[in-house]
């Protein structure tokens, strides 16, 4: 008969996949506003972050759905709406006096010109100092949106991008 455990049981938010602790604890010790990118089935979310010993404290939120007030007609989960949400972001971020973060895209993997790199070039392009290797940012015709008005065979996506793009900076 065993007298002790073998098995420790992994806290909840890493049993369900939504926090990796040891990245975690890293980002926390230095002490830095954390810029959070998120991705659902519809919308992108961007959120400056600052840690606190009783709970993290949001200080802005940006979400793509926001684009619509800019005059953004198209998607709000592609390339083009996550660089517009970056540059949202920035702006806001901006207002309250946010200039430096680091990216934070928690478990999502690091794959070369992902959505969330595209909010990460909206948000360096808006001013915000923020580290990261210029070659894991998506090309610029995809941030433009080129290749999806290929596929629509409509020149209106790259003109309504540039419209937005000119209200947000």
């Amino acid at each position: 008969m065993a007298h002790s455990t073998r098995f420790a049981v992994k806290f909840r938010r890493r049993r369900e996949g939504s926090t990796n602790y040891k990245k975690r604890l890293k980002m926390l010790q230095s002490r830095a506003i954390r810029l959070i990118a998120k991705k659902s089935n519809k919308y992108i979310t961007l959120q400056f972050i600052e840690y606190h010993a009783k709970g993290d404290k949001t200080l802005a939120v940006a979400h793509s759905s926001e684009l619509k007030n800019f005059g953004w007609n198209f998607g709000m989960k592609n390339i083009p709406a996550a660089y517009l949400t970056g540059l949202l972001a920035a702006k806001k971020a901006k207002e309250k006096k946010i200039t430096t973060a680091i990216f934070d895209i928690g478990l999502y993997s690091p794959t070369k010109g992902a959505k969330v790199f595209a909010a990460l070039k909206g948000a360096v392009d808006g001013g915000l100092k923020i580290a990261h290797s210029a070659e894991i940012i998506p090309k610029e015709d995809r941030i433009t949106g080129q290749h999806i008005a290929k596929h629509l065979k409509k020149s209106d996506l790259t003109h309504n991008f540039e419209q937005v793009r000119q209200k947000l900076k």
